[in-house]
Order: C-alpha cells, then structure tokens, then sequence
C-alpha cells in the first residue's frame, strides 16, 4: 500500500511504478552534476552520483535475480538510496552537517526520505512520490534496524534526524523500525559497496592517485590484476576493465552464495521471517568481508585521503558553508519561490529549509551561485 491510495496502474506493478516515479523526479536528473569522488568538471570520463546510481542498480538486480527476489523493488531502491545527497558528494553532506549543528545537523538518508515525501511536488493529490510502503521500508532501513538492540551505531543525530522524517511522514507505525529490512533492500546496500569499490579503483587509475603496480600488492584486489594484466599487459585500459569486470563478477557470486547459505541455515520462508532474521543476510562471507575492508582501508588512505581530493573537497566544504550562512542572514537572495515559502519561518524552520534548498543544488549551480555572491570563489581543481 501507500500513504496516500490510488488507483492501481494498468500497466505497471506497484514496485515499478515506484521505480518510474524516481525516474523522473527532479531530485534523480540533478545527480548528472553531483559529485561521487572527483568533480563533473575534473573529466569526462569521473563517475558522477547519477552514473553511479545507475551501477548500483544494475548490480542490485543482477543479485536479486539471483536470489529470486524482485528486481523492480531493488531497482527502485538502488535508485533512490543517494536522491537526498548534496553538492560535492560527503564534503558537502559535512559542511552542511556541521552548519545546521545548532538544528540537529545533515545526513543525507535522512534527506532522501524528505525528497521522496515531501519535497519532490509533481502529484495533485500529495507533495513527494507516494511511494509504496516497502519502498520507503527499504530506504529507511537499508542499513540496519533504527530502533532496539540491533540498530547499527550511528553518527550523532544520525538516528534522530531519520526518525524525525519518518514521523512527519506518517510512517512511524508502518515501517517495522526494530527489524531488519527486506532482501531487496540489503541487495541494494550491498551492491552500493560494490559499485563504489570498483570504479572508485577504476577513477582513481584515471587520476593516476594509484598505479595497476600498486595495487598488485594489495589484498583482494592484488589477485586480479595479476589475472588481468597476464590476458593484456600491453594495454591499460582494457586491463584496468578486466580487473573491475573480474571484480564485480566475484564480489556478487560470494554474496549470492553466502546468502544461500544464510537462508538455509536461517529456514527463512517468508518475507517477515527476513525482518526477524536478527541479522543482514545479503553480506560478503566472512573472509571476503575482511579482505575487502582492507582494500577499503587502502582507498581510504590513498583516495578519499589523498592531498589533492581532500585540497579540493575542503574548498568545496566552504562554498556550501558559505551558501548556506549566506542565506540564513540574507533570505531575500533566495530565488522568488523559495524566498516566499522562508519570509515568515522561525529560525530552525529557516534553517530546513534553506538546507533543502543548499542541498538540492547541483555542483555547478552551487559554484555559480557562490560566484554571484562572494568576490572570490575556489577553483575547485
């Protein structure tokens, strides 16, 4: 069911139209010029939030299919699980974290609940995407449990900010916020991780931030370039596509495989058998899950944390600073439908709103609007 009912479609199931709804939502085409790691205009070739979005739904339904689950809802919710990211990737989601502290602070699974029930306003009958329950189940829950003993450990105000949404949402009591979430939903978080390993690896090759040398030593990865550069050693680019092809390839059939053997171990027989399962079943097997940590670790250190992206994503962490305290103290500078909607609001209410504002910017228009207000703005290269 939804929120808000209507008439069933005659042409899609539930799940696909939630699917098509995300599709075309607004929040969904701004992610074209939103960063994952390296900004759109650093090269053609970077993978975007959208571009990366659209890997993590082909790998979601290739797991799903396996496992016999269904597509259309993990495809939706592949697709929906970064609609609340900012401009500038987690640089952005940190400046603005920071910025609203004194209102409870920024976290995008938070704000990507906010789009799809209220800010998104293309319908008559309700403002967001009224999307089914097990959608917006998926969305919220994707990680963990929120609430009980099994909630994962969370950022400060992480939690609270989630359960504010979910409570003006009108979903407090329909969402199971103790138990676990749907098969689909841990396909789609896991094929998040997948995704973002691979062609993190793969940017990073095209930054040349890492050389195939170096990662020959690495562990988990070190493997298949081995295999990779034997087929092909004279040519790069096909080699570093046989290393992410290789990779994809084993990270999903280890998944796929230990989950089977999750549910046999489990007897679960039914959806609710999933949420009471006590644990995530769509996880890597234990040593896959520790060699792949430390792969992360070493992306950690040589990517996320190298020199030039993190010179870069601290001027990118001002401009949506400066954004953002620009507007609070001058509202009028807002463009016309925004300023109307903050004219009278009380500070927090200011506050949220003008974050969902600073937050549905794209990189670019992030970039020009700090140019229109400030005398200098960062390079950002």
């Amino acid at each position: 069911g939804r929120v808000k009912a209507e008439p069933a479609c005659p042409m899609r199931t539930p799940f696909q139209r939630d699917r098509d709804r995300i599709v075309h939502a607004t929040a969904f085409r701004r992610l074209t010029h939103k960063t994952q790691v390296f900004l759109y205009h650093e090269g053609d070739h970077y993978r975007t939030r959208l571009t990366h979005t659209i890997e993590v739904a082909q790998i979601a339904r290739a797991i799903a299919r396996q496992l016999r689950l269904d597509e259309d809802l993990t495809e939706a919710l592949a697709l929906a699980h970064d609609l609340g990211h900012p401009p500038f990737g987690h640089a952005g989601e940190r400046a603005l974290d920071a910025a609203l502290r004194p209102w409870g602070g920024f976290d995008h699974n938070a704000q990507s609940l906010r789009v799809v029930t209220r800010l998104e306003r293309k319908y008559p009958g309700f403002d967001g995407l009224n999307l089914s329950f097990e959608t917006l189940e998926g969305l919220v829950k994707h990680n963990g449990p929120v609430l009980g003993p099994k909630a994962r450990e969370a950022r400060p105000g992480e939690h609270c900010l989630l359960l504010r949404e979910i409570e003006r949402a009108g979903l407090s009591n329909a969402l199971q916020l103790d138990l676990y979430a749907s098969l689909e939903a841990q396909a789609a978080a896991l094929a998040d991780d997948i995704a973002y390993v691979n062609h993190d690896i793969d940017d990073a090759l095209r930054a040349r931030l890492l050389r195939l040398e170096d990662l020959t030593a690495v562990q988990f990865v070190g493997r298949f370039v081995a295999e990779a550069t034997a087929i092909d050693a004279a040519d790069p680019a096909r080699t570093i596509y046989e290393v992410n092809r290789r990779m994809i390839t084993a990270m999903i059939a280890d998944c796929v495989a230990h989950a089977r053997r999750q549910l046999s171990e489990l007897a679960i027989d039914s959806a609710n058998a999933v949420r009471e399962a006590g644990r995530t079943i769509i996880v890597f097997s234990p040593t896959f899950a520790h060699d792949l940590q430390a792969l992360k670790s070493y992306l950690f250190e040589r990517v996320y944390r190298h020199e030039r992206v993190m010179r870069i994503m601290r001027s990118a962490e001002a401009v949506v600073t400066d954004l953002f305290g620009h507007y609070m103290g001058h509202p009028q500078t807002l463009p016309d439908g925004w300023r109307a909607v903050v004219a009278n609001a009380s500070p927090p209410a200011r506050a949220e709103l003008i974050a969902d504002f600073v937050a549905g910017m794209t990189d670019r228009y992030a970039i020009e609007a700090h140019k229109a207000l400030f005398p200098s703005t960062p390079e950002l290269r």
